[in-house]
């Protein structure tokens, strides 16, 4: 399969003159590993029933305009990463309205017209909904005005814009969703109680302490390298264990894969720099800096102005615009002019020509009410609220930072009290201007693109911040570096191919792969895909995601088979073969759990060994001397089940507790980390002054209440068997 995903990369069109178009036919037939299909799924089912596409698309439209709203206040950029988990989002939306619908049916819950209002209002007995206080809040007095709310209402429900009734209908919705979803969640939480006796038992449990001594034969002190173990005590192990909750599979494909990385040769790097060398003497000549950056610079972003202000990139204060700690002293020490460099940083190399200094460093502070410059009418109500604001805050500073939690928008600085540090040029230019033209302490407004700012000059001081015009190249692989690798990658398909068919044993199979990789330079490393929503994350692209979840989930998908050629991911070149199917959860098949089960079974044999070695002594003295050990003291309780320089041990603390006086020692107990052998020296009881535990009662009631809506949905969709098609449904793949 090797070969034809070659002859398909190079181009279809060579084969009809090399062989005739029945083996053309044969060929392309053979073309699927890796490939999409053109299957029709649902996105999704709950308890057997499609998930009904529109509720999730208008939960997803939701979902990503709050996510660019909320990034668009934060100044960062919205990628296809970002807009997948806004998919991911309104998939757990989607799944728990549907869920938690059906059970308001069943209980027969309702939110009436006059509910809504009351709900609205913040009246009979409800409080008002912060959102609905704070954007409904008068502009002097800062309180709810419900007559600003009847006119917003009454705009929505007179409108004659669709797009328009459509969002009031969807907001309206929402609200009654939410109320109803609170009902339901205070109707459950009348049903969560913690008995007396379950919190003198948490009280018991925190307070009791047992000093103990132990000496522990830890596992790692035998390295598994050393542990004979046969296939057969392996599957004697998987027999007596694999039932075990612990080992317990879900349904699900898994798929090993390595990586080539698709880089530069030494020849490359070597004419890069060489060309490099050269364009720093032709930039320190030239004298149109700004067409020169634009004609040898690779990056995609670009600059109003070539002179750009530039930090190190530990400065607390840089805007993003940064050069490494390295080459700060040359920036600071150079002269006007003067070109620094080729310098590198996160993967892209720079040179950087000095076009002067900002000499002063401004310290300001800001409430951002945003406000686009296109809606007159808005900006005029916004610049209303603005100037109100700045009246109050020049009467009385004090409450500047109350203003910034309760107005700005600035998401990025509402943490600092809106304050920031900057320099010229950093910053709007309406921004920078106003704190430079104005006296410390100052306060006013300025519009600028992000809407109005309300603005405190806080300080001026001396700086040295370079003004940089920079050249950004990036080291690539030529052309033929990169068919070699391309070739390469190639070649180790193909072999691979051909020895791990020759095997017929699954272990010999997955282990093949391994040996092979590991002889090839190269780490294998897993890709657990789960059947109830089968996703693949962490490649660099989305194809590659798909064509890794196309091979699992190929129609003849068998343990061993390989994508027939390799992936490309950017930058690297993968190559991937099918792991494991598991066709339903349960006990592991032997095949699936080999590597752990030898591993646990070798923890089994080097237990048995600490365990005849120490045999019916219990003197723990004897027994540190013995096995080179040291005696070691520790306090434990029964809620924290870690032994200090031991490890997280819940069964053997469990055992210590469970009837053990003082002065016994254990038998020997085998543990996460080892065979202990524990004397309990003393224990302490938990203080009687706490007659009624309502302390513990409180807590664990707090607790369990916090987490009952996640536990609550969280339990509906096991029940209900819900599967996420999403990613199935994209590759045109079946179940």
């Amino acid at each position: 399969m090797a070969i034809i995903g070659k002859i398909q990369e190079k181009g279809r069109y060579l084969l009809v003159g090399f062989v005739g178009l029945a083996l053309l036919t044969f060929i392309f037939s053979g073309l699927q590993k890796c490939e999409t299909g053109n299957g029709q799924i649902p996105i999704g089912t709950i308890g057997g029933e499609d998930v009904d596409p529109a509720i999730y698309e208008r939960n997803l439209k939701l979902a990503e305009q709050q996510d660019m709203m909320q990034y668009q206040q934060q100044g960062r950029e919205y990628t296809d990463r970002d807009r997948e988990q806004s998919a991911d989002r309104a998939w757990a939306g989607t799944v728990s309205e549907i869920l938690l619908q059906k059970e308001y049916d069943a209980l027969g819950i309702e939110v009436s017209d006059q509910e809504l209002d009351a709900y609205l209002y913040g009246e009979d007995g409800f409080p008002l909904l912060p959102d609905i206080a704070r954007t409904f809040a008068d502009s002097l007095t800062g309180q709810f005005n419900s007559a600003a709310l009847d006119k917003f209402i009454e705009a929505k429900e007179n409108s004659k814009d669709p797009e328009e009734i459509n969002q009031w209908k969807d907001t309206k919705d929402g609200l009654r969703k939410q109320r109803m979803q609170e009902k339901y969640m205070q109707l459950i939480g009348q049903t969560v109680y913690v008995t007396k006796l379950e919190a003198k038992e948490e009280y018991k449990a925190k307070k009791e302490i047992k000093s103990v001594s132990f000496i522990l034969r830890n596992f790692r002190d035998i390295q598994d390298e050393d542990v004979h173990i046969k296939e057969s005590e392996i599957r004697a192990f998987y027999d007596a264990h694999k039932d075990e909750k612990k080992y317990e599979v879900m349904a699900g494909r898994d798929v090993k894969y390595f990586d080539i990385a698709i880089q530069p040769s030494k020849s490359d790097s070597n004419k890069f720099y060489k060309g490099l060398n050269t364009l720093k003497k032709q930039f320190a000549t030239t004298t149109d800096d700004s067409n020169f950056v634009v004609k040898y610079t690779q990056s995609q972003q670009r600059y109003n102005k070539v002179a750009n202000p530039y930090r190190m990139e530990s400065d607390p204060n840089a805007k993003g615009l940064t050069y490494p700690a390295g080459v700060d002293t040359l920036f600071k020490a150079a002269s006007v002019g003067q070109v620094v460099g080729p310098y590198d940083s996160q993967g892209k190399t720079y040179l950087a020509k000095v076009l002067g200094f900002n000499t002063q460093a401004l310290t300001a502070r800001h409430i951002l009410l945003p406000a686009d410059k296109t809606n007159k009418e808005a900006s005029a109500a916004q610049k209303k609220i603005a100037d109100s604001l700045a009246v109050i805050l020049n009467a009385d500073k004090a409450r500047f930072d109350e203003f910034v939690t309760t107005y700005s928008t600035d998401e990025g600085s509402k943490q600092k009290g809106g304050k920031y540090e900057f320099a010229k040029d950093e910053f709007v230019p309406e921004f920078s201007d106003f704190v430079i033209a104005n006296p410390v302490g100052k306060i006013g407004v300025v519009q600028s693109d992000f809407g109005f700012h309300i603005i405190e000059v806080l300080d001026k001081k001396d700086a040295k911040i370079p003004l940089l015009a920079v050249i950004e190249q990036t080291l690539l692989p030529s052309q033929e570096t990169e068919a070699d690798i391309r070739d390469n990658a190639y070649n180790m398909l193909f072999k691979y191919e051909a020895k791990i068919a020759a095997k017929t044993d699954v272990i010999a199979k997955l282990s093949l792969f391994d040996t092979l990789a590991r002889r090839d330079g190269y780490f294998a490393r897993p890709v657990k895909i789960l059947d109830e929503s089968p996703k693949v994350t962490g490649f660099n692209t989305k194809n590659a995601e798909q064509k890794i979840l196309g091979l699992a989930y190929d129609p003849d998908a068998e343990v061993g088979m390989m994508c027939s050629s390799p992936i490309i991911d950017q930058g690297r070149y993968i190559i991937a073969m099918i792991a494991s199917i598991r066709e339903e959860k349960g006990a592991p098949t032997y095949e699936d759990a080999y590597n752990t089960m030898r591993l646990e079974a070798i923890k089994d044999k080097k237990a048995k060994k600490f365990i005849a070695q120490i045999g019916k002594v219990r003197n723990l003295e004897k027994l540190a001397k013995k096995g080179n050990v040291e005696v070691v003291t520790a306090e434990i309780t029964f809620a924290s089940p870690s032994i200090q320089n031991g490890g997280y041990e819940p069964e053997v603390v469990g055992s210590l507790f469970s009837g053990l006086k003082d002065g016994e020692t254990t038998k020997p107990l085998i543990g996460n980390s080892g065979v202990y052998v524990i004397r309990v020296n003393k224990t302490t009881k938990a203080p009687a002054d706490a007659t009624n535990y309502e302390e513990e009662r409180k807590q664990m009631l707090a607790q369990a209440r916090g987490s009952m809506q996640s536990t609550l949905v969280s339990a509906l969709q096991k029940r209900s068997e819900v599967l996420d098609n999403r990613a199935l449904r994209m590759i045109g793949a079946t179940r």
